[in-house]
């Protein structure tokens, strides 16, 4: 590798900035990659450790800044949790129904999926009062799609806006169950109200559009709650009152995180990596469904079942893609890779047109229009829709200054893109990538071959 290629610079603000210099004689991808634990099933691991009787291990957790505050979040609850890292945590959990009133503020930092699932869990304790906050951006997210059926469940919960953003206010109390028909697919809706229902006398039931990821429902069932699932009509049911014991869970590499490479390697000339031990959970492989309808080469490889998660080896070479559309039931299957596919739109021959992804507005960031802004920036042709992007692939992108907007997904998107474009690309607050994947800039420095 090059040492002109990379370089990462800090600004006065403590900022960091990723700077890509593409070389006059190019470059390619080459090797092995391990990314880190799956989000999602780190911070379920976490959580029904702290509410389970009993010692949980977890090996392959994520270290990024948001299961960071989830374990923050359960031992100021009166969980105990060893030191995080890869090898192996220990969560040595207090029961259902047994955390403790905190004697401060509970913070969910950048982490939605913490503070979400949480408001299930503090609304179901009675008798203690709780409060939640997050970081400036988790301060504007939506709440309010967990709040509303928690309060039909005749939760407490107070906060700005209505009671749709934090900081937020939670009298623990006795819930009643509900058949909640959600309005939207979302992971974090169902399994706050699972979560909700795991203390209720009764059957508590979501009912979703299409079918979300479903961590949720593997773990619980594996940590002993009496759960039914009926993919017919989309709905699961927990009934409450059944106690949760520890258990040793495994995580499988992050199939979000994976899919940067997977990108890089599909765009990137005469480029072939491996990425080994990814979890490919059908509720989560929506990004490889789009990304063999673009025409990439992609294969699974040493196919196989780790703590009940299906995992797989991704091998990607370098291809011709070409345009598609992605809409309808596989938006929920890939929300988080969008900003992600949107780079390999721009390098795919054809208009892709994503819709059907409004919840992009609400995350992080407004991914749907700081990834229009930022790629435009670029050379690229992106047109802004309501609910997506319409993205005319082919054009020459050209080195520029971008800004991730202090979105992890945004700023490794942007720079897989720099990797393709002519001249020298600065992604600013890059820092922003440690929140799921803090190894990024390294793992990228080792398979870039010049």
């Amino acid at each position: 590798m090059s040492p002109s290629v990379i370089t990462v610079e800090t600004k006065e603000d403590v900022s960091l900035s990723l700077v890509i210099n593409q070389i006059s004689s190019g470059i390619s991808l080459q090797g092995r990659i391990l990314v880190p634990g799956d989000k999602s099933i780190s911070h379920r691991a976490l959580m029904l450790g702290a509410l389970a009787q009993g010692e949980t291990k977890i090996q392959g957790l994520l270290l990024g800044e948001d299961p960071r505050s989830t374990a923050s979040c359960f031992q100021a609850m009166g969980a105990k949790i060893s030191p995080l890292n890869s090898e192996m945590v220990t969560v040595t959990g207090i029961g259902l129904g047994n955390l403790l009133e905190p004697i401060d503020i509970l913070n969910a930092g950048n982490s939605g999926t913490t503070l979400r699932l949480m408001l299930g869990i503090l609304a179901s304790h009675p008798a203690r009062f709780f409060t939640v906050t997050g970081d400036s951006s988790l301060r504007v997210r939506p709440m309010s799609r967990v709040v509303k059926p928690l309060q039909q469940m005749e939760a407490q919960i107070w906060g700005r806006k209505d009671n749709s953003l934090a900081p937020l206010a939670i009298q623990g109390k006795v819930l009643k169950p509900i058949h909640y028909h959600s309005p939207i697919a979302s992971a974090q809706v169902k399994s706050c109200i699972l979560l909700a229902g795991l203390m209720t006398d009764g059957k508590t039931t979501v009912t979703e559009p299409a079918i979300s990821r479903d961590h949720s429902e593997r773990m619980l069932r594996a940590f002993g709650a009496d759960l039914e699932v009926d993919p017919d009509s989309k709905s699961v049911t927990v009934t409450g009152g059944k106690s949760l014991h520890g258990q040793n869970v495994i995580v499988p590499g992050d199939i979000s995180s994976a899919a940067f490479w997977l990108v890089a390697g599909a765009i990137v000339p005469n480029s072939e990596l491996v990425i080994e031990n990814v979890g490919v959970n059908p509720t989560r492989t929506g990004v490889l469904e789009a990304l063999e309808m673009m025409g990439a080469d992609i294969e699974l490889q040493n196919q196989r079942e780790v703590a009940g998660e299906p995992v797989a080896d991704l091998r990607v070479r370098t291809s011709k893609l070409k345009s598609c559309t992605i809409s309808g039931d596989i938006i929920p299957r890939l929300i988080d890779e969008i900003p992600i596919l949107a780079v390999a739109a721009v390098f795919a021959e054809g208009t892709t047109i994503i819709k059907d992804a409004e919840e992009l507005r609400v995350k992080e960031s407004d991914r749907i229009a700081v990834m229009a802004q930022q790629l435009t920036k670029m050379g690229a042709k992106v047109t802004e829709l309501p609910d997506g992007m319409e993205i005319t692939g082919g054009t020459p992108l050209t080195g520029s200054d971008v800004d991730s907007h202090t979105d992890h997904r945004i700023a490794m998107s942007l720079a897989i893109a720099a990797l393709n474009a002519k001249g020298t690309t600065t992604v600013n607050r890059a820092e922003a990538a440690s929140i799921s994947y803090p190894d990024f800039t390294n793992t990228l420095q080792k398979i870039i071959v010049s």
